[in-house]
């Protein structure tokens, strides 16, 4: 019989190279009615040495990935061992962890997270429910994204749900059916350009406000055919590689003006998503929450409510679903929808590392 109560550490990466993401949390169930309580939290930055060469994982080769993932797996151990110490966390059930995004191309039926591999639990002797993605691919699935099925059961009071990463993505209901997509790229090319005048990011968007928007840029950005393509849809590296880093390089236009006009791309590709409904409310987490200048631009497209949680929620939404997808797969319950990826159906995907 399952229990009615799960204390798990979920782990997430993020392809916006923030670090890692722990939270450890309580989630309860009542009359088929899920709730959490989040106790701890904690972004692990990475090490210089460790973000230069996750930034340049599609680069490598398989013999390359696979022995970085071996690096990356004990490296990943060492960060959730010494959050369970700090925070003193005893009895868990499981630590459910994403990894990190290596290669994603689910077209060619390919996805690879590193820090999945048994070692993590041979480390910390606690189950590891982890390798979300790579049941979904096999299925014909995009693998991606995984977080709408916890934003059914664990945010239903929003109409969509919207989290700035890396990626923009998308979470609603139509019907009776949770649809949920990548809209567009947003802090994987914000925090590029940001770099690129010594800075980590654009602290609330502010040089971005200083920023002049080029018209012809703007215009050949949101061309793009991935904006023409119906859901289920998802974004990886590759494809910023491949389509949008190319474009703007070819302006070669200063930073501010980069930086400004690519905020107007990201507000016009997300109202062209949330103004499909009317009388909206929209929570939005992730770390393009805190970019002032660019929820104010997405406000100024939209008449829906712009909802921005507490901060804990903002920032470890992501980490906490898949804490969430964690025990769903203990349960042996779906954890993963059809009608978000386009797989052949439901699934309860991930594997389970014990005993």
């Amino acid at each position: 019989m399952n229990k009615t109560e799960y204390r798990i550490v979920g782990v997430m990466s993020g392809t916006s190279l923030d670090g890692v993401d722990l939270v450890y949390v309580t989630f309860t169930i009542n009359k088929g009615v899920w709730k959490y309580k989040i106790h701890a939290s904690r972004t692990q930055a990475y090490t210089k040495e460790w973000y230069d060469v996750l930034k340049h994982l599609v680069l490598k080769s398989v013999d390359e990935l696979q022995e970085i993932d071996r690096e990356y797996s004990q490296y990943l151990a060492k960060i959730i061992q010494d959050f369970i110490a700090e925070n003193k966390i005893q009895n868990l059930d499981a630590i459910s962890s994403h990894g990190h995004t290596a290669l994603h191309q689910p077209e060619k039926g390919m996805t690879y997270q590193i820090g999945n591999l048994p070692s993590i639990y041979k480390f910390l002797k606690t189950p590891i429910v982890c390798n979300f993605r790579v049941q979904d691919v096999a299925l014909g699935g995009q693998g991606a994204p995984l977080v709408p099925i916890g934003d059914r059961l664990l945010f239903s009071n929003y109409d969509f749900c919207l989290n700035l990463g890396g990626f923009a993505n998308i979470s609603t209901e139509i019907e009776t059916h949770r649809i949920a997509y990548d809209i567009c790229p947003v802090n994987i090319v914000l925090n590029h350009y940001a770099s690129l005048i010594g800075l980590e990011y654009d602290d609330k968007g502010k040089i971005a406000s200083t920023g002049a928007l080029n018209q012809e840029l703007l215009d050949q950005l949101n061309c793009l055919e991935f904006y023409k393509k119906q859901a289920p849809k998802s974004l990886g590296l590759e494809w910023v590689n491949k389509e949008i880093f190319p474009i703007i390089n070819g302006f070669q236009l200063p930073v501010e003006t980069v930086l400004r006009t690519f905020v107007e791309h990201v507000a016009i590709q997300i109202s062209n998503e949330i103004n499909k409904k009317n009388h909206a409310n929209v929570l939005i987490t992730g770390g393009g929450a805190y970019h002032t200048f660019l929820i104010k631009t997405i406000q100024e497209k939209t008449s829906h409510t712009l909802i921005i949680p507490e901060n804990v929620l903002v920032e470890f939404k992501e980490a906490l679903v898949f804490g969430f997808l964690g025990v769903l797969k203990l349960r042996e319950e779906v954890n993963c929808l059809r009608s978000v990826t386009g797989a052949k159906h439901d699934h309860s995907s991930g594997i389970i590392f014990n005993d």
